[in-house]
């Protein structure tokens, strides 16, 4: 992309709705996505640093002056640049609190929207980290009244619904930017780190203002991964007017050092988007997020994370299917040459490719809780491989009648100008086939079907074959009635040979349905065991960020929330060794 597209528009007078447009650069990325989105109050340079960290100096909408540029929420599809497999996606937000907008209302749903959609969020604010700042930032103080983690939420043991403190596993990191920062990072006559200064700022204390007090307690209940970073003010006020055409010449040397070091760190610490269950998101994700998300807000209801989850396994399932077919139909056509001269050639491929196809079915496919797409993947790769074996049958056919007709051309004409009857001519016959079979043996490149179209042809030449030999003077009819049974016993075993192969051809299909589940059983359970780890991991996150809440409360003195918190980590603590010694997967049915 050359240039941001609104990606969210936000229109006077109307519902936020998701631009066609940008959805179609969002779903053209196959590519894992690290979203970085920015919000905060109007005119206080959100849009300078996502500049920045799109490598340019001009793009999202600047403006210096007291009316807001950006409309909704805008977007900028970058290559990452550290990261080759990853796409950097910037989400630039229209500014909170400004009072010429028309539709005010849809402030909340901006935030909001930035988390569900961000694996980074950075807040930017103007000055310091005070009590005006905590009370500016009152949004994420309603976001269980616009974010449902759960479909069907419940009362906990807290009293608070079910699900409130799940946020911490979906929601992204927290970069708190102080631009225009004039204070020295000192506390009690010590110097401290931005992020020191940060957690101080949110340090709760006993008879605060309910509003700064709930704050404080949102942020650190709602973002366990926490980041400050701080700016000195970038030029004087006349040159920030031409702040995007200054030289950084003309910038506060340090206010550029600390720019570079906000970028550095976005590019080597933002963690690509994920959801439930540690599935990456894509560029084709996340479009399919966002539309769900508004689509939710516009009908009026409650952006649910599960309910979007769900919906976008179904897509990403369906798509799965679709791309291990794909694959499968791609290497076989590359690898399989039709007619094979055995049945365990073309099972052998199919064995091969299968592996391949199942291996990208697992790397898109999520939440197939009932392995429902799984078996849907194992029956179509069975109906295609039985098409296969019923094309290769035919072209195999096909090839050897046409190699028959040829062979034994000269033959037929022989039989019907009588060649044969003559005495003598029932042996000159039989040497004459035999002479056309031993050629049909030789010819190359028949397939499997050679033995049973010869067998099928031979009994079409029986009749003449029978009228020769009764035309043969020079043997009695004894000598005539043994050559009739040697036929026959030829026939006979021609056909029990047939028979034989075609049972050693059914062992062996049924041997690679046999391979084919353990299969996709094995690496099921390769899945499987990934997804506990991520889970684990997910739930470890969880529970360190709980047990440093609660060292933190002990300190301030919250001992009835210290006391909430080590009950639900003693429940955290007790899923996570039912967990780890729970059974393994059950069995696929394909």
């Amino acid at each position: 992309m050359e240039a941001p597209i609104c990606l969210i528009e936000n229109n006077p007078g109307e519902q936020l709705r998701v631009n066609q447009e940008a959805l179609q650069v969002l779903q053209s990325i196959q590519q894992p996505v690290v979203v970085v989105a920015i919000v905060g109050l109007y005119r206080t340079g959100k849009s300078y640093l996502m500049n920045k960290l799109a490598g340019r100096k001009k793009g999202f909408s600047l403006g210096a002056t007291i009316q807001a540029e950006t409309m909704g929420i805008w977007m900028w599809c970058v290559p990452h640049p550290e990261k080759p497999d990853r796409t950097l996606v910037l989400l630039d937000t229209e500014g909170l609190g400004d009072v010429e907008k028309s539709n005010t209302a849809n402030d909340s749903w901006i935030f909001v929207l930035s988390i569900l959609l961000g694996s980074t969020l950075v807040y930017n604010s103007v000055g310091t980290i005070d009590q005006y700042a905590l009370e500016k930032l009152h949004y994420v103080t309603e976001l269980t009244k616009h974010i449902k983690v759960k479909r069907t939420l419940t009362k906990s043991s807290g009293g608070e619904e079910e699900g409130s403190d799940d946020f911490l596993r979906f929601f992204p990191t927290f970069i708190w930017a102080v631009r225009d920062f004039s204070l020295l990072l000192k506390l009690n006559g010590k110097p401290i780190s931005e992020d020191e200064y940060l957690e101080n700022a949110l340090k709760r204390i006993q008879g605060s203002p309910e509003k700064l007090d709930l704050a404080k307690k949102c942020i650190r209940q709602y973002f366990p991964s926490r980041k400050c970073f701080v700016f000195d003010r970038p030029a004087s006020r006349r040159e920030l007017e031409e702040l995007e055409d200054l030289p950084e010449s003309k910038l506060n040397p340090e206010f550029v050092e600390q720019v570079q070091l906000f970028c550095r760190y976005i590019y080597k610490q933002a963690q690509a988007k994920v959801v439930q269950g540690g599935h990456t998101v894509t560029g084709t994700s996340l479009g399919h997020l966002a539309v769900t998300y508004v689509d939710a807000i516009s009908s009026g209801s409650i952006p649910c994370i599960e309910n979007a989850v769900v919906a976008l396994a179904q897509i990403e399932n369906t798509a799965a299917v679709h791309d291990a077919l794909t694959h499968y139909e791609a290497e076989m056509e590359k690898c399989l040459k039709l007619p094979t001269e055995a049945v365990e050639e073309l099972l052998e491929l199919h064995a091969q490719c299968e592996k391949e196809a199942i291996k990208v079915f697992m790397a898109r496919a999520f939440k197939d809780d009932n392995h429902e797409y799984q078996k849907e993947l194992g029956a179509q790769l069975q109906a295609k491989l039985l098409e296969l074996f019923s094309q290769n049958e035919q072209v195999s056919s096909d090839r050897c009648q046409a190699v028959l007709t040829q062979l034994f051309q000269d033959l037929e004409e022989e039989i019907a100008k009588g060649s044969y009857s003559v005495p003598g001519g029932y042996q000159q016959f039989l040497d004459d086939q035999k002479e056309k079979v031993d050629q049909y043996h030789l010819v190359p490149g028949k397939g499997l079907m050679a033995p049973k179209v010869l067998q099928d042809f031979l009994k079409t030449k029986e009749a003449a074959t029978q009228s020769i030999l009764q035309a043969e003077r020079t043997l009695t009819d004894k000598q005539k009635e043994i050559e009739v049974e040697r036929v026959k016993a030829e026939a006979a075993a021609r056909e029990a040979e047939l028979h034989r192969k075609m049972k050693d051809e059914a062992v062996q299909r049924a041997q690679q349905q046999e391979r084919s589940f353990e299969q996709h059983k094995n690496q099921l359970m390769e899945k499987m065991e990934e997804d506990r780890k991520k889970l684990r991991a997910e739930h470890e996150m969880v529970l360190n960020s709980k047990l440093q809440e609660q060292r933190r409360l002990q300190e301030e003195g919250f001992q009835r929330e210290v006391t909430r918190l080590q009950n639900e980590i003693q429940g955290l603590q007790s899923q996570m060794r039912q967990q780890g010694s729970g059974g393994g997967p059950g069995c696929v049915i394909l």
